[in-house]
C-alpha cells in the first residue's frame, strides 16, 4: 500500500515536472504533491542489512538510551547526518553497556521519489512504568517541512531474543527529543516542540502550514491512559529558541519547571497548573552553550543536571561535559563530575538504574570521530568530583561509525 502510494506521488511529480519543463525549461517541485509522504508511516526494519553496519555508516549523533525491566540497555543514534539524510539506528546491550549488539533496529525513511528526502532526525528511548519500551522519532519531508511529526513505536517484550515492535503511530506535529515524565497524580507528560518558521527548508515549504503558527513552541502533551492517547495541554514560546529541546521536572511544591535550549544557553519557565499555563520564559541562572543538556529527578530526590562546563560557565564549544546534583530543587548545584573534557562531546541523555547507577550516553565529533559513548557513575561520584564507586566507568564505547553510508534502496 505504502509503496503504491509513493509510486503514485512520484508519478504525479514526474508528470508535473515534465509538463513544466516542456513549457518553460524548468521543473518546479510542488509542495502539495510531496507533503502527504510525510504522513505515511515508515517500515520498522528489525533485520538491518550490512549497509547499516558500523563499517558502512558515516555519522553518529545521539538520540537516547533507556533500560528495560530485566536490565537490557537500548540506545539509538542518527546516521546519515543532522540533515535531510537523517535515519535512526538502534542497538542493545545485555551486560550493562560493556558490549553492544550490531544494529538491530533501523528507521530509514530517506527514500526520495519526489526529489526531496523524507527523514527521521530526533527522538528518544523511554521505558514507561508498565515496562513497555517506546522509541519516539520525528519525521519530515526535507530538513523541516513546517509540520513534521512526532511518531512512536512500542515494544512489550524488549528483553526478548526477538522483540516485537508495534506499527508506527503519529502522535502530533513537531518533534520529541526528551523523555516523558510521570507526575505525582499519575499523568504522563511529554515534551513536543514544533519548530519556528525560520527552521523550514527547503524553500518550497516556506509558506506551508501557517495555521500551525500559534502552536510553534515548547509544547506539553499529557496522557491519562498509559500512552494510548496524548492531548496537548499547553506550551511556552521561548524567545531566541534553538529547537527548544525542552525538559521538565515536577518540583516538590507541585510546580513544573521547564528548561529549554536557546541561542544564548538555557531559558526557564514555571507552571502551577500541571502545564496548562506557563510563566514568560526567562534566561536561567544555569549558564550553557547552545546545546542539549539533561535534567532528571533521581530516586534520592535530588535533581541531576548534565551540561557543558561549570554551572556558572558558558563554554565556547561543546566541551567539558559534567554532571551535578541539586538538593534544593535547582536553586544551587553540588559536585561536578567531569564525564568528558574533550571538544565535540554533546547531546547527553540517560537514566538511573535500580541500583542507583546513572547512565549517560552522548556523542563525540559526530562527523569526524563518529563515536557514541556512555558514562556510568553514582551520586557519590558527582559529589566527590571524581570516580569513587567501584562500578563507575567513563568513556565506554557504544558505537563508532567507520565508513560511508551505502544503501541499496531505489
Amino acid at each position: 500500500m505504502l509503496h503504491l502510494r509513493s509510486m503514485a506521488l512520484a508519478a504525479a511529480f514526474c508528470y508535473t515536472s515534465l509538463t513544466s519543463f516542456a513549457a518553460d525549461n524548468t521543473a518546479p517541485i510542488v509542495a502539495s504533491e510531496i507533503l502527504p509522504l510525510g504522513l505515511e508511516p515508515v517500515r520498522t526494519n528489525v533485520n538491518p542489512g550490512p549497509e547499516y553496519s558500523a563499517a558502512q555508516l558515516d555519522y553518529a549523533m545521539v538520540i537516547g538510551m533507556d533500560r528495560t525491566p530485566n536490565g537490557r540497555l537500548w540506545a539509538a543514534w542518527v546516521a546519515g547526518g543532522d540533515s535531510d539524510k537523517g535515519l535512526f539506528v538502534a542497538a542493545s546491550s545485555d551486560d550493562d553497556g560493556q558490549t553492544w549488539s550490531p544494529s538491530r533496529l533501523v528507521i530509514d525513511p530517506t527514500d526520495s521519489p519526489t526529489g526531496i528526502r523524507r527523514r527521521a532526525l530526533v527522538g528518544n528511548f523511554w521505558t514507561d512504568p508498565t515496562g513497555k519500551l517506546w522509541l519516539f522519532y520525528d519525521q519530515s519531508m526535507g530538513y523541516f517541512d513546517g509540520r513534521a511529526g512526532a511518531w512512536a513505536i512500542t515494544c512489550d517484550n524488549p528483553d526478548a531474543d526477538k522483540p516485537v515492535w508495534s506499527a508506527p503511530r503519529r502522535i502530533w506535529h513537531g518533534a520529541t527529543l526528551n523523555k516523558p515524565i510521570i507526575l505525582k497524580n499519575g499523568e504522563w507528560l511529554m515534551p513536543i516542540s514544533l519548530w519556528d518558521r525560520n527552521k523550514i527548508g527547503p524553500a518550497v515549504f516556506k509558506e506551508e502550514f501557517h495555521e500551525l503558527d500559534d502552536v510553534r513552541m515548547a509544547n506539553v502533551f499529557v496522557s491519562n491512559d498509559e500512552g494510548k492517547t496524548w492531548t496537548r495541554r499547553g506550551g511556552v514560546r521561548v524567545p531566541q529558541t534553538q529547537f527548544d529541546e525542552h525538559m521538565f521536572v515536577e518540583l516538590k511544591d507541585g510546580r513544573l519547571w521547564l528548561l529549554a535550549r536557546t541561542t544564548y544557553g538555557i531559558a526557564e519557565s514555571y507552571s502551577s497548573d500541571q502545564g496548562r499555563t506557563w510563566t514568560y520564559a526567562q534566561p536561567s541562572n544555569i549558564k550553557h552553550t547552545a546545546a542539549r543538556f539533561h535534567l532528571r529527578r533521581l530516586a534520592s530526590g535530588r535533581l541531576l543536571l548534565v551540561k557543558h562546563g561549570q554551572i556558572e560557565e558558558r563554554t565556547a564549544k561543546r566541551s567539558h561535559l559534567m554532571a551535578f546534583v541539586s538538593e534544593d530543587e535547582g536553586q544551587t548545584w553540588k559536585g561536578g563530575l567531569m564525564l568528558d573534557e574533550r571538544t565535540g562531546v554533546s547531546y547527553p541523555d540517560g537514566f538511573q538504574a535500580p541500583d542507583g547507577t546513572i547512565h549517560i550516553i552522548y556523542d563525540h565529533n559526530r562527523a569526524k570521530d563518529r563515536e557514541i559513548l556512555m558514562a556510568k557513575f553514582t551520586e557519590a561520584d558527582i559529589l566527590a568530583g571524581k570516580i569513587v564507586s567501584e562500578k563507575s566507568k567513563l568513556q565506554i564505547m557504544v558505537h563508532k561509525a567507520l565508513g560511508n553510508l551505502v544503501k541499496s534502496k531505489e
